[in-house]
């Protein structure tokens, strides 16, 4: 069945994948957005003819405009984090597929949810920071929330039967372990930016596989898992799978688990995302057993890696904690990125600023946003 998407963060990696899905499947576009790039927005505008484009930087937006003057079926350009809601809530896609990175993509899950649409979240941070807010709005309005995380996704997947489903018990949420796994916090003390950019196993976005090295990743996608299936955090266990082959698994009261498998390409999960409740051929590679010649499995050192550890402190004091961390999370990266501070500093960072309140109770939208600016706040006068 063909079908309309809104694809918001189109030129990041999961973007760029998800378009791989839409070009194989037949899919028409009816939305995009980005941030700053501008000539692969048009390769993308060229090739997929969409209504609407937005761009979030301003001076982007009026470059995109202006290449686009005087043509014939050009898509209308909105800007800025008001546009970008703006677009997620237009009525026209089947779903809207949220690919944008951090915080930033809250107020576009909230809009497209509000406005009924199914929502294939990749944007994780929708629901570390407002996981509650984005929660009620599904249940207030009727849609569904379709994971893209990897690990999301295969649980997800392992948990269609609704029969079995009532009696899971606990989720295997596996970690690649990053470009780091087994290093000494002595060793990771000189790690520079191209070192910790060197994932093993993934291809990713800068922010993102930085997040991987840290195991930040792993510790949103804990508190994001909370969220999606409604289970304690000391019910979901964090097994790193070094291979990356088995993609999370599902325990259920009788101890029977069931895992779900696939090569390692993010490809796998944004197609079931937006062929659900179907499947379909997919660009992806089979998974040959016959080369398989070991799978293992470990745990997480939380010790050394500090940003899990305060990730599920975080999640521990509920309420904002979570927000606080990614927050931080966010700011410590992004001086990371530009050689400001070490590598170590960034677990330093999140967890000095989840140890700094005690972040419990109700939250309302603007009280994220004032906490996620508290957060970076504490990083940036923390160094």
């Amino acid at each position: 069945m063909s079908k309309k998407i809104t694809l918001l963060g189109s030129t990041g990696s999961i973007g760029t994948q998800s378009l791989d899905v839409v070009r194989m499947q037949g899919y028409e576009v009816f939305g995009l957005s980005a941030n700053t790039q501008v000539d692969m927005v048009l390769q993308q505008i060229a090739e997929f003819h969409p209504k609407y484009v937005c761009m979030a930087n301003e001076a982007a937006a009026d470059r995109l405009a202006a290449a686009l003057a005087g043509q014939t079926g050009a898509p209308r350009v909105l800007r800025g984090a008001q546009g970008l809601r703006e677009l997620a809530a237009m009525q026209g896609p089947d779903v809207v597929l949220n690919s944008v990175v951090g915080i930033a993509g809250l107020g576009a899950s909230l809009a497209a949810i509000e406005s009924g649409h199914d929502l294939a979240l990749a944007n994780k941070e929708s629901l570390v920071t407002g996981g509650k807010l984005v929660t009620d709005a599904v249940a207030a309005h009727g849609v569904k929330l379709l994971p893209v995380d990897s690990e999301h996704s295969a649980i997800f997947q392992c948990l269609q039967d609704a029969h079995s489903a009532k009696s899971l018990t606990k989720i295997l949420l596996t970690a690649s372990g990053g470009p780091f796994f087994g290093m000494t916090t002595e060793q990771l003390r000189g790690k520079t930016r191209a070192d910790a950019l060197k994932h093993p196993n993934w291809n990713m976005g800068a922010k993102i596989t930085i997040d991987s090295a840290t195991l930040m990743n792993k510790g949103l996608e804990l508190i994001e898992a909370v969220w999606l299936f409604d289970l304690p955090p000391e019910k979901i266990q964090i097994v790193v799978q070094r291979q990356s082959i088995i993609h999370s698994a599902v325990q259920f009261c009788d101890n029977s688990i069931i895992a779900q498998m696939g090569v390692p390409d993010m490809r796998i999960p944004i197609q079931y995302a937006l062929t659900w409740p179907n499947r379909a051929p997919s660009p992806v590679p089979e998974l040959d057993f016959t080369t398989l010649k070991q799978i293992t499995f470990d745990v997480a050192d939380e010790d050394t890696f500090r940003c899990l550890a305060a990730c599920k402190k975080a999640i521990g004091k509920g309420g904002l904690g979570p927000c606080a961390a990614n927050g931080a999370n966010e700011e410590a990266v992004a001086l990371f990125l530009q050689d400001k501070i070490g590598f170590l500093d960034i677990g330093r960072l999140v967890e000095g600023v989840v140890d700094s309140d005690c972040f419990g109770g109700s939250y309302t939208l603007g009280d994220v946003y004032e906490c996620d600016r508290m957060a970076r706040e504490y990083v940036r006068s923390h160094l």
